[in-house]
């Protein structure tokens, strides 16, 4: 039974052969201001309280997420006016190690960073052979078991900086103006499901087994300028953990498959690269090759797996481009890479400088005197 000022909610089953009415219920009578302030506050705290966790856990502000859409606003800039500028490809190595800001001083203008971490510089290197805005320098880095694998873990990125909406770019635009660079959070490093698979010890799979991912390494500008985070510089047991998730396929020999699968690769990329290199050269750009250094574990399992004499060797004589390896460089070795991959922040700004002066040489040098090796 319902009092006169009661609604009750009708059903199909009150109303035969007659389509069932909206449901009509009140709104109970509660203090919704208070509720809705509550909410509001518990929501704020909980916010500061993880922002601050992160805090202290050493994440600063004032940096940016290097997402698809940062890429692509850098390789818009051969198209809007740039096309003269120098370029830098490669895996994480070339994104560590080669420090905008140093180079500025050097060249009197800042390089276009596109170097994506675990990825090959070859699909973007194509692009810029295509592109008939590049007639500038480009470097390529060569990190052995990236390059010569055609490995591409952020390949996604060259799709979506082609394809990116106008609503993509709104979205890019107030994320890094309003959120990234005023909050140490938001960084896919600390994703609540990437943090939850590294804490808990998830059960392996059948058939296949799980292994440690790579956790927060730099720190990145607006204009992708990017470093060491400093932890992995000063934190012992963080800077552990990354050589130990480098360290997780250095004492697996390859297979035959995947032998096969290199041999394949390797081929591969030498043709591609020779192509490209070919175009860039014969529309007025040119094209370096850059080994960057690499230490202790992660250097034994690369002259292992992919020896020089294999594999750079053979990519300077096959495309006849000029190429600046560390080894032949004595101002380039003896930096800190406190994770054996990647040069500590000073470092990297001493590695710019010697690495500026290598290629100002290589492209002082007539081409037909020039060696590929330099």
């Amino acid at each position: 039974m319902t009092g006169p000022n009661e609604s009750i909610r009708l059903t199909a089953a009150d109303r035969p052969g007659v389509a069932q009415p909206v449901p009509v219920r009140d709104v109970p009578e509660r203090p919704w201001g208070p509720i809705v302030l509550f909410a509001a506050v518990l929501f704020a705290v909980l916010m500061a309280a993880w922002e601050w966790h992160w805090r202290q856990f050493g994440v600063e502000t004032g940096h940016y997420r290097n997402t698809e859409g940062l890429w692509a606003i850098q390789r818009r800039r051969i198209d809007r006016g740039e096309g003269d500028a120098t370029v830098i490809l490669g895996a994480s190595r070339m994104l560590f190690d080669v420090q905008l800001a140093v180079w500025e001083r050097l060249a009197g203008k800042r390089p276009i960073q596109l170097a994506l971490e675990g990825t090959s510089p070859m699909t973007p290197l194509e692009g810029l052979a295509d592109d008939p805005n590049f007639t500038g320098t480009v470097l390529v880095g060569v990190a052995p078991d990236v390059f010569f694998s055609e490995f591409e873990y952020r390949g996604a990125v060259f799709k979506a900086a082609r394809d990116e909406t106008p609503a993509q770019r709104i979205g890019q635009w107030l994320s890094m103006h309003l959120l990234e660079p005023h909050v140490a959070y938001y960084d896919e490093d600390f994703a609540l499901r990437k943090l939850l698979k590294e804490e808990i010890a998830w059960p392996d799979r059948p058939g296949r087994k799980s292994g440690m991912d790579v956790r927060k390494l730099m720190e990145t500008g607006i204009d992708r300028d990017t470093h060491m985070w400093h932890r992995l510089e000063e934190d012992a047991a963080y800077r552990d953990h990354a050589r130990a998730v480098w360290a997780q396929d250095f004492d697996t020999p390859p297979d035959a498959e995947d032998i096969a699968y290199l041999q394949k690769a390797h081929d591969s990329v030498l043709k591609r690269a020779e192509a490209a290199v070919k175009k860039l050269r014969a529309s007025g750009a040119t094209v370096i090759f850059v080994r960057a250094p690499s230490a202790g574990r992660y250097y034994e399992f690369e002259q292992r797996v992919f020896p020089r004499k294999d594999t750079w060797d053979v990519l300077l004589a096959r495309t006849g481009a000029p190429g600046i390896h560390f080894e032949d460089h004595p101002e380039m070795q003896g930096l800190e890479l406190p994770e054996w991959s990647h040069l500590a922040r000073k470092d990297a700004e001493r590695f710019t400088e010697a690495l500026f002066h290598a290629v100002e040489q290589v492209k002082a040098t007539p081409p037909a005197a020039a060696s590929p090796q330099t």
